[in-house]
């Protein structure tokens, strides 16, 4: 069970409305982010530090566009 979860202040996507509910969730704390399925709340949870938070969005961005 994912312990950090209830304790947390979860938010997805306000992109994730329509389609099939394939999305995350993001929790961010003083020194990390974390990330979740959202069909799997109490599942694994990646960490990741700012700047890695910072690389993953760009990336994703730059695959998107």
């Amino acid at each position: 069970m994912n312990v950090l979860g209830p304790t947390l202040n979860w938010r997805k996507s306000s992109h994730s409305g329509g389609n099939g509910g394939e999305c995350i969730e993001i929790a961010a704390l003083s020194d990390r982010f974390l990330i979740r399925d959202s069909k799997n709340p109490d599942g694994p949870v990646l960490h990741l530090t700012p700047a890695a938070a910072r690389a993953l969005v760009g990336r994703v961005r730059g695959a998107v566009s």
